[in-house]
């Protein structure tokens, strides 16, 4: 075996054509397998990269993994301007043509519901984050506590101080998550993000996902703007529009 065939995303037929110098994973072109009334976005792939064997080996390589992440996104983000796509999960890969006919006939009635349900809408990404105080400007050595009783009670304050802070920012979070759930036909909550992945230092309160209809995404992106200057010391991000990621029900992940 030399190759394995690699599928971005399942669609309906499209007419427009994809970009002409459209590359996918290790620059080979996308191409569209149609059956069943269904269309697989696929590309060849060579085995040495994706057999199991040496994905499992891969999955150490984060350099591999970020490369083949955006070459995946790309035609995700391609496919977007001409259709609805379902993407897939990074690395899904299969024998050749065939096994990935096999693969939508398999799941075509799953395919169909999830694309009826995706069609015209989009998936916006909306992080609460609580920002780090600013270090104070010291013109002297800071004074030592008089006792171990006053370096207690200082401890405190400042564990009270931080813990208030935060239920500020879990309160502001759930309501801007309510009066977004209003412009948005569905929301997924996903787990922290990680200070590792974030754009900007900050505790993550809310990371969310919601599912909007396109001619409706002027009005969200208002209603988000609108909030971030509500609460000092809280920013909002906002990320989108991508392809619907959370609402696929494939194991994706999430755009960053």
């Amino acid at each position: 075996m030399t190759g394995l065939r690699y599928v971005y995303a399942v669609c309906r037929p499209f007419e427009l054509p994809l970009q002409s110098q459209l590359t996918g994973i290790g620059g080979a072109p996308p191409a569209v397998l149609h059956h069943h009334g269904l269309v697989a976005v696929v590309s060849g792939v060579p085995a040495a990269d994706f057999s199991e064997e040496a994905l499992k080996a891969h999955l150490e390589d984060l350099d591999w993994l970020a490369a083949t992440a955006r070459a995946h996104q790309g035609v995700i983000d391609a496919l977007s301007t001409v259709t609805t796509p379902l993407p897939l999960r990074l690395a899904t890969v299969f024998h050749d043509d065939s096994a990935v006919r096999s693969m939508i006939e398999a799941r075509e009635d799953d395919f169909r519901r999830i694309l009826d349900r995706l069609a015209g809408r989009v998936e916006w990404g909306v992080k609460v984050y609580l920002e780090p105080e600013a270090e104070p400007a010291r013109t002297a050595p800071a004074a030592k506590p008089a006792s171990g009783r006053d370096y207690l009670r200082s401890r405190r304050e400042r564990s009270h101080a931080q813990e208030d802070k935060w239920q500020r920012a879990e309160r502001f979070a759930q309501s801007l998550h309510e009066r977004l759930c209003g412009q948005a036909e569905d929301a997924r909550i996903h787990a922290p993000q990680t200070s590792a992945l974030a754009s900007a230092p900050g505790q993550n309160v809310l990371n969310a996902a919601y599912l909007v209809p396109r001619r409706r995404s002027e009005e969200f992106v208002e209603l988000v703007d609108r909030t971030k200057d509500e609460e000092p010391g809280i920013r909002v991000e906002l990320t989108g529009p991508w392809a619907a990621y959370s609402f696929t029900g494939e194991e994706t992940g999430e755009p960053s």
